[in-house]
């Protein structure tokens, strides 16, 4: 008999999201290489095509629907990939979205736990046990700091930030993926972990482990945290090696 144990993620998917379904399934796939479990993929998407705050809460508010879809198809978690949105939605807010999206996976039948990037980030930070933080993200200003205080609000201090201040999400999502390598250079480094992507959509993965190499600290990145939290959800070992400390199975 085989003791392959297979699991469904549902993804939440902003619509003009390109890094979200390429960046956890390629942590998991990793993860598949080194023991029995199996994963597939099923994704929703929740219209937005520029970050502002007024497209991300009609973008949130489609959430509901995603979730519903997801649990037709029976999946063993969810994973809400828009750090920003939940964020941009008040202090707090992601402990509100997880209650209120398993809610709605239990009214359908087919209870999921919830995971959302931004409530993922925070409870990763905090597994590391880190009280002062630098951050890069692709946000305009008035963004970043409404993610600086909700991240504040969670007890951790962000020390430094860099916003690269794009708007459109189809431009985040052609960043180079090793350019965060370069652009931290420029952070305070005097701080418990990096955050080399405070955004799902914007490519980081290839420069998490170049960075806490170079760094001698941990590096994080939203992919990798919300990966995390998928992992724990579903009761599984947090140990993908080469995508830094938290998928160190330390944690």
């Amino acid at each position: 008999m085989s003791d392959t144990q297979h699991f469904r993620v549902g993804l939440i998917v902003p619509s003009s999201n390109t890094t979200m379904e390429t960046e956890i399934p390629a942590i998991l796939r990793a993860r598949e290489a080194l023991g029995s479990e199996r994963f597939t993929f099923h994704a929703s998407r929740m219209r937005m095509k520029t970050v502002t705050k007024a497209e991300l809460a009609a973008m949130d508010a489609d959430s509901d629907r995603c979730a519903l879809e997801l649990s037709d198809a029976a999946v063993d978690v969810l994973g809400y990939a828009c750090l920003v949105a939940i964020m941009s939605m008040g202090k707090g807010y992601h402990r509100i979205s997880e209650k209120r999206l398993h809610l709605r996976t239990m009214e359908n039948g087919y209870p999921a736990p919830v995971v959302t990037s931004a409530g993922a980030l925070v409870d990763g930070l905090h597994a590391l046990g880190a009280k002062r933080i630098s951050i890069l993200t692709p946000y305009m200003k008035p963004l970043t700091q409404l993610v600086i205080d909700y991240i504040e609000h969670e007890g951790i201090e962000v020390i430094d930030s860099i916003s690269l201040e794009i708007s459109d999400n189809l431009d985040v999502g052609r960043q180079d993926p090793l350019a965060p390598v370069e652009i931290t250079k420029r952070l305070n480094s005097n701080v418990d972990v990096i955050v080399a992507s405070a955004c799902v959509q914007m490519p980081s993965l290839a420069s998490v482990a170049l960075i806490e190499d170079r760094l001698g600290l941990p590096v994080i990145s939203s992919s990798v945290a919300t990966t995390y939290m998928i992992l724990k959800q579903l009761g599984l070992s947090t140990c993908v090696p080469r995508f830094g400390s938290l998928l160190s199975g330390k944690y």
